[in-house]
């Protein structure tokens, strides 16, 4: 027999990211950081803001995990926040309730959490947007969740198909949002320095009337023709 969980629980004591090295981020495009990590970082593509036209932060992760159509983590992710987190809360992309809505994200705000993200939905746009912070989304939903848990907060969870642990640096745009490792972000960062070099040379050709790649020329050329 299984166990009733705890309503709540709250893993403290995770380190987050110098936030130098946050800074360090911040204006980064989602492509260019997929590219510097072998194509790959970015949470399921249904995940998108609510205001495409606000859409754009940077900050350590602070993860949480909510039972589907219950809030309970979302209010302990809140009261654990410090200013400038990234609240990402995973709900198993349940969809038939909204896990946020314009009066929580107010209170984020407020509190100056730099996003939420979700593989859940959300409700009440217009608020949310009026609040100005960056929201991310499956969806929208009016229907109204719960608040009796069970929740966690501060664990590693996976949001969209991508592992999240506690102080990840996610940085998110129109495209969508990335997650950095912790553990991987020096490197990342000196690989995104390469990249963005290699990108803007590329957009210097193209501007100038490149057609098509050296290496898709050639790869074009050794195809096997067949006529008819």
């Amino acid at each position: 027999m299984i166990d009733n969980p705890p309503l709540l629980t709250i893993h403290r004591g995770w380190a987050r990211p110098d936030p130098a090295l946050v800074a360090a981020f911040r204006g980064a495009q989602t492509s260019h950081l997929c590219d510097a990590m072998e194509g790959r970082g970015a949470v399921d593509w249904q995940i998108k803001p609510l205001d495409p036209g606000n859409g754009v932060f940077c900050g350590p992760a602070l993860t949480a995990w909510a039972y589907p159509a219950d809030i309970a983590a979302m209010f302990a992710a809140l009261a654990e926040a410090r200013a400038g987190d990234v609240i990402m809360l995973a709900c198993d992309s349940f969809t038939a309730t909204a896990v946020i809505g314009d009066l929580a994200a107010g209170m984020m705000r407020n509190k100056g959490v730099a996003a939420f993200v979700t593989d859940g939905l959300a409700r009440d746009r217009a608020g949310i947007v009026a609040t100005g912070m960056p929201l991310f989304a499956r969806g929208i939903v009016p229907n109204s969740p719960a608040l009796n848990g069970p929740g966690t907060v501060g664990a590693p969870v996976v949001l969209g198909g991508v592992q999240v642990c506690p102080g990840d640096i996610v940085v998110g745009d129109a495209d969508g949002v990335v997650v950095v490792p912790q553990g991987r972000a020096a490197e990342v960062l000196a690989t995104l320095g390469r990249i963005r070099a290699a990108e803007a040379a590329m957009e210097a050709q193209v501007k100038a009337g490149l057609q098509m790649t050296e290496k898709a020329v050639a790869l074009v050329a050794a195809a096997r023709v067949v006529e008819g």
